[in-house]
């Protein structure tokens, strides 16, 4: 009956005159002012797959017109080029194991402070050896696609700003971090220790963002601090150790325009972040050891920065795919030696 039904309508709709033409030509015509109404300028880098690339690309897309700002403004972020996007390690997308294993944390420390703590947060400067550092490990390591793609994005921003203007844009973006990173310091150092007080370095939108957080952070052990595994053979530059919320964390400080309210959308900031924590551990310029992890992802705009927080159980995870990384860094050095001519 049904069928029968809408057979007889569509016969009695096909006789009609009235319907085939005027509503065809409603049809035509609302599809057609609809279609040039909403016709834009294409900007020329929508095409590309913004995941793909460093943060610094996902500012470029958004703005338009006005001086480009990078979505992130921290040296490993720019150093490292695009990281790939990835699912947390505990859904098993990757079941490799590291042949070498080593663990994160030192059975024979403790992460309580004790009386020899020094009351200054330690501030190591890091000695630039032939050790490799953690960006380089991540940079060096990235996939064959990633590198396609930080060189496609290099050659269109230089096609935008020139050769001279992609230099100063990069160059921004470093000072931009450096002064981000300044405040910080400024702010969670002692005040005995500071020489004076920029109080313009204070004034960013990047700080507003992050004064919900600062509120939770205390007891600050370091700074801007070098940290070395001597056994793995790698060193990094943390950017602080301290409580947060009352749990002792390496704490990591990104910046970004885009939003990234889950910890998926910060790329390969868990291994960074894993990677200062197990060096420290084990590094003999550090008595006390650390068995948490926080990213927090400050917005320009003043927006609520977004706190990424890191258990034991989860950096333990993400320590597995550090390892990972640094076996593929140490086995592609070996190759290229072997391949060198004597």
């Amino acid at each position: 009956m049904k069928m029968k039904l809408l057979q007889t309508i569509c016969r009695q709709l096909r006789s009609s005159k009235e319907f085939s033409v005027e509503s065809a030509a409603l049809v035509a015509f609302s599809t057609s002012s609809y279609s040039c109404g909403r016709k834009k300028k294409v900007n020329p880098y929508e095409e590309v797959d913004q995941e793909k690339y460093s943060n610094l690309v996902q500012s470029v897309l958004s703005s338009r017109g006005v001086a480009h700002t990078p979505g992130s403004v921290e040296e490993d972020a720019l150093l490292c080029g695009p990281v790939s996007k990835h699912k947390p390690p505990n859904q098993g997308e990757d079941r490799r194991v590291p042949q070498n294993w080593f663990p994160i944390f030192n059975p024979e420390r403790s992460d309580k402070p004790n009386a020899s703590d020094p009351s200054v947060p330690l501030k190591i400067p890091l000695q630039r050896n032939v050790i490799p550092s953690v960006t380089r490990v991540l940079q060096q390591t990235m996939t064959k696609q990633q590198v396609f793609w930080l060189e496609r994005w290099k050659q269109r921003m230089i096609l935008e700003l020139g050769e001279d203007g992609f230099k100063e844009y990069t160059s921004n973006v470093f000072l931009q971090g450096k002064r981000f990173h300044e405040a910080l310091e400024s702010i969670l150092s002692p005040q005995e220790t500071l020489k004076e007080r920029d109080e313009n370095l204070l004034k960013s939108g990047y700080i507003e963002s992050v004064q919900h957080i600062l509120k939770d952070v205390s007891g600050v052990r370091a700074l801007e601090s070098a940290v070395q595994h001597e056994t793995l053979n790698y060193i990094g530059l943390l950017d602080c150790v301290a409580e947060y919320q009352g749990k002792l964390c390496v704490i990591d400080w990104k910046t970004s325009e885009k939003p990234k309210p889950f910890i998926q959308s910060t790329f390969d900031n868990p291994l960074q972040v894993v990677a200062y924590m197990g060096a420290m551990n084990h590094d003999t310029n550090y008595s006390f050891q650390v068995q948490c992890g926080l990213i927090v992802v400050a917005y320009k705009d003043g927006s609520p920065a977004h706190p990424h927080f890191m258990d034991a159980e989860l950096c333990s995870q993400y320590w597995a795919k550090w390892l990972l990384r640094l076996e593929e860094y140490t086995e592609k050095k070996k190759n290229q030696n072997i391949q060198k001519p004597e």
